[in-house]
């Protein structure tokens, strides 16, 4: 007798999703298809194009400034979606003032987290998903549409 499959976790209810990923420049998109997919199961497609363009700006610099692995965390408590990016390199960013000059090639990630992100910070860490020490950008969505329906949930 085969053992059922659980349904589906209700839209309310807190779930967590965690991708490692090497230090490899395919690293940020193969994170931003796991978040869309994720965040479509989940029913909240609305979130993804911020949470992919967020997600993109600190995975990216994960892979250029960091020797080692990186990950990425997706956590819902209703009605807020938080994602947080943990690399080995224990420096948190600080915030750019003022902003780089118009034709400058880096420095504004932390500008776009200041205008798409409801809140963002960033910590040391103590230990991470490869090892200890290292830091966690993290940035906050708050979700405050209805409901959308879930893509039904298949076994893989």
């Amino acid at each position: 007798m085969s053992t059922p499959f659980p349904s589906p976790i209700p839209f309310a209810e807190p779930w967590e999703y965690e991708l490692r990923f090497p230090r490899d420049p395919r690293g940020p998109g193969i994170a931003r298809a796991a978040l869309r997919a994720v965040l479509s199961a989940h029913g909240l497609r609305e979130l993804a194009p911020r949470a992919e363009l967020l997600t993109s700006e600190l995975a990216t610099n994960s892979v250029r400034y960091c020797e080692r692995a990186a990950a990425v965390r997706l956590q819902w408590a209703h009605p807020v979606l938080r994602v947080s990016v943990w690399d080995a390199d224990p420096q948190v960013p600080a915030p750019v003032s003022p902003p780089p000059p118009p034709d400058a090639e880096r420095g504004r990630g932390l500008l776009i987290l200041d205008v798409l992100a409801d809140r963002w910070g960033g910590c040391p860490a103590g230990g991470g998903p490869a090892g200890p020490g290292g830091k966690t950008v993290w940035f906050e969505l708050a979700w405050d549409e209805p409901p959308t329906p879930p893509v039904p949930a298949t076994a893989a």
